[in-house]
């Protein structure tokens, strides 16, 4: 069917992705009176990475009262740093509770979308499904949900069992196995733990070391769930006070380090305290010590990663990787340890084409959004809207993620994608669009706040951090408070943008 013969898409809005991005964007659209959605997902349940990911030791690495909605806080959290399944649950709640059930459609992988500038639409192409037209389209798919493959010569040849952490399975049995994990990243941390007193043998391969902090967990008792069941205003203050903190460090120790430095430097030395206290072994401690400085990647908490070093059947490897055999890695300097089990803990696309974006993205003239970035650098305005792509809110965009907590996002991205429909509606427009000028002036914004940020001023060249895209800029964190991040979207300039 031509976009001739096209006069009303299919749907008024098609998001991608049924993570809580995902559905955060449904239910703003919900509150717009936007109810003719759908929602897809190559996925086989709604949840996005707390879904697919499933691993031993899975847990939430921020605190779990900033880890919500704020309109739907949970009372029922079971510990300080909630596990995964209680994630899960959150998720699902949410489905049934906003009915975003109906509108949902799963095992469904996007393949491209293309914009038809004379119906002003979207077409989705769906693998093995009729193409799919709607007015709008918002991409959820998530800043680490596709994992990334360790490019390994002969890795292909293992005869064993191969687990990337994002795809566990569960019904393998590890006790009495040999291990290897590759990586030591925060799912590293989390996993390492976990599965050591199971395996006869874990050699845990480490490229980048990660600063560990220790992790102030603890069972939430009874009593205190009550009250924020009974008394919501109690679990709003508790948010506020455990996201104050984390802006705190967000906005000190990273975005003000060449004036703040030191804040970083005695965080350092908590971290190296906390690894002395466990590993009594100088040469073990250095090459767990990482050589960057604290903030230029995402660390972590911990009580138990480090002591599990101290364990007889773990090895900590740190010498590179030369080949996989079918029966072993081996190093460069020629040892090879034999395993029966590799574990990926090596993380997710994130700069790669298949993640930024996910899929092609094929706006006006033919632009698709992977090349346009390649070639103008990446930005975005507001974290969500890219000039010659009408019609498009892109939820994982250059400078879209705020502070520590991905919820934080979310809220001022509903409230932005509010702001913009709201006033597509009333000029009853069939299109928006943001102009090239209002991008641009927030992309040099957000260049020069980033001038004294701990990516410009740290010693971030060994950090390997996916906070840098391929030119090296550290473009995927906004370097702003949350609270600038929300006045912004309630107050730019509806001009910004051109309805049509």
């Amino acid at each position: 069917m031509s976009s001739s013969t096209i006069t009303t898409p299919h749907y008024q809005a098609v998001i991608v992705g049924t993570g809580f991005g995902g559905m955060g964007a449904a239910i703003q659209l919900q509150r717009q009176g936007i109810t003719n959605i759908l929602m897809l997902d190559e996925a086989s349940d709604a949840g996005g990475t707390w879904h697919y990911n499933s691993y031993p030791g899975l847990a939430v690495d921020i605190p779990s009262v900033t880890y919500s909605y704020s309109f739907e806080p949970n009372p029922y959290w079971s510990r300080v740093y909630a596990p995964g399944a209680e994630l899960k649950k959150y998720a699902l709640h949410i489905a049934e509770k906003y009915q975003l059930r109906p509108q949902m459609r799963f095992n469904s992988l996007v393949e491209k979308s293309v914009y038809d500038e004379a119906g002003k639409f979207w077409t989705v192409y769906v693998q093995g499904q009729q193409p799919i037209t709607t007015r709008i389209l918002i991409l959820a798919t998530g800043f680490l949900s596709h994992p990334k493959m360790p490019e390994i010569k002969g890795i292909e040849t293992f005869a064993g069992k191969v687990i990337h952490t994002a795809r566990w399975d569960h019904s393998y049995d590890l006790n009495g196995k040999r291990a290897a994990v590759i990586g030591t990243g925060a799912t590293s941390v989390q996993l390492v733990p976990e599965i050591a007193p199971k395996l006869a043998q874990l050699d845990v391969y480490q490229r980048t070391a990660i600063w560990v902090s220790p992790k102030n967990d603890a069972a939430i008792p009874a009593p205190v769930k009550t009250l924020f069941a009974r008394l919501p205003q109690s679990q709003r203050l508790a948010r506020f006070a455990g996201s104050s903190v984390l802006e705190l460090m967000m906005v000190t120790g990273v975005l003000h380090h060449k004036q703040l430095g030191l804040l970083n430097k005695g965080i350092e030395l908590m971290c190296r305290a906390h690894m002395r206290r466990v590993i009594k072994d100088p040469v073990l401690r250095q090459k767990l010590t990482p050589t960057y400085g604290f903030g230029c990647k995402r660390p972590t908490f911990s009580n138990t990663f480090y002591p599990t070093f101290n364990r007889p059947n773990v090895e900590l490897v740190t010498t590179s990787i030369s080949h996989i055999e079918p029966d072993g890695i081996v190093t460069t300097d020629g040892h090879k340890r034999k395993i029966d089990t590799l574990i990926l803990a090596t993380g997710f696309k994130v700069w790669e084409k298949g993640n930024f974006p996910a899929f092609d993205v094929i706006g006006r003239a033919g632009l698709e959004l992977g090349d346009w970035w390649d070639k103008n650098g990446y930005q975005s305005y507001e974290g969500l809207s890219v000039p010659n792509f009408p019609n498009l809110f892109n939820l994982h965009s250059p400078y879209a993620y705020s502070g520590f907590s991905y919820f934080t996002v979310v809220d001022y991205q509903m409230a932005h994608i509010g702001r913009c429909l709201t006033e597509m509606q009333a000029q009853q427009a069939l299109e928006f669009e943001v102009s090239g000028s209002a991008n641009s002036r927030f992309t040099h914004h957000m260049q020069d706040k980033l001038s004294d940020s701990i990516f410009v001023h740290g010693n971030c060249a060994s950090a390997n951090s996916y906070y840098f895209n391929p030119q090296g800029e550290a473009t995927l964190l906004r370097p702003t408070t949350t609270y600038h991040a929300l006045h912004a979207s309630n107050h730019f300039p509806l001009t910004d943008y051109q309805f049509a």
